[in-house]
């Protein structure tokens, strides 16, 4: 009995040492790596200061409607990741793609991430940018962020379009996430390794090899970070605060939503039952992924076209 305990122990000795020592080399070799990253990562756009930080935002191309993108929770880089849309767009419009704060090239912040403070901040952003007349398009979570800028200021917007967004009422957003623990595995550089190992997506024509490169880059930079986890602490009462709410009646409202949602078979009925709240609203089911818009730039960017010209008061 006393050799099986003893031999219990040194094997728990040496696993734990095992362990220790692996920790010990991915925290080191995520600290060396995060260093010699902070000057691989190309610089692109212009910073604009907001509430003492900087937030990163690219322009792109020229015409008579302004287009403001907002992204998806946690998008390492919103700009190369609506890159496609971007460039398709671009060919006549004023492209805004807004990095928020924590996102991308954006400073972080230990501002809470409530939908007013991050609503409030994109909104000082476009104010000292001059952009005060726009079509809001935005993916994922930025249909929540959405309702609190047409609710705040109505007077600018002319139109939302939602890239598979967020809509109130949809289930499952109560969940709580161990924010705690996923901030010591990035520390430990275990977020790093798991990366590494699932890859960053954006596979396919629509992103080369150096577009990958700078997002693992960014990632490494962004993901787990502490504004990053208070944003994810924020989604549940986020989505609680969005309950029943509406976009303006006046609003029109185009959304693109993936037509075969298996984790949720109402998805498209959510959507629809959105645009039915006002008095312009139109849904396009699309075959395809969350990330509809890095499969389906030039579908998006010629069905919304289609759809902008019909309509007062977009400019043609």
């Amino acid at each position: 009995m006393k050799k099986f305990v003893k031999r219990g122990l040194v094997t728990l000795v040496a696993v734990t040492a095992t362990i220790t020592l692996g920790l010990a080399t991915t925290t080191v070799v995520n600290v060396v790596a995060t260093e010699i990253e902070k000057e691989a990562i190309e610089p692109y756009g212009i910073f604009v200061s907001v509430d003492g930080h900087r937030m990163n935002v690219v322009i792109t191309g020229s015409g008579p409607t302004d287009i403001v993108l907002l992204p998806g929770f946690g998008t390492a880089s919103p700009a190369i990741d609506f890159s496609p849309l971007v460039n398709d767009l671009a060919t006549d419009h004023r492209v805004v793609v807004i990095e928020p704060l924590g996102y991308g090239l954006s400073d972080g912040t230990e501002r809470a991430r409530t939908t007013e403070n991050i609503v409030a901040e994109v909104h000082d952003a476009l104010e000292q940018l001059d952009i005060n007349s726009y079509v809001l398009m935005g993916h994922s979570i930025a249909g929540i962020y959405a309702l609190e800028l047409a609710a705040t200021h109505p007077e600018e917007l002319r139109g939302f379009v939602g890239i598979d967004t967020s809509v109130p009422g949809q289930p499952h957003m109560d969940t709580e996430f161990p924010t705690g623990l996923m901030g010591a595995a990035r520390t430990l550089g275990l977020a790093r390794l798991l990366l590494a190992v699932g890859g960053v997506g954006h596979e396919g024509g629509a992103y080369s090899d150096h577009d990958r490169e700078q997002i693992a880059m960014i990632s490494h930079r962004t993901s787990m970070a502490p504004t990053y986890l208070d944003e994810m602490a924020h989604i549940a009462p986020n989505f609680a605060q969005a309950e029943g709410r509406t976009f303006p009646d006046d609003l029109p409202v185009l959304l693109f939503a993936v037509a075969d949602n298996e984790k949720n078979p109402d998805w498209v009925a959510l959507h629809e039952a959105q645009a039915a709240s006002v008095a312009d609203g139109t849904v396009i089911p699309v075959d395809g992924d969350h990330y509809l818009h890095h499969t389906h730039a030039a579908e998006i960017a010629d069905a919304f076209r289609s759809w902008a010209a019909e309509r007062m008061p977009f400019p043609q």
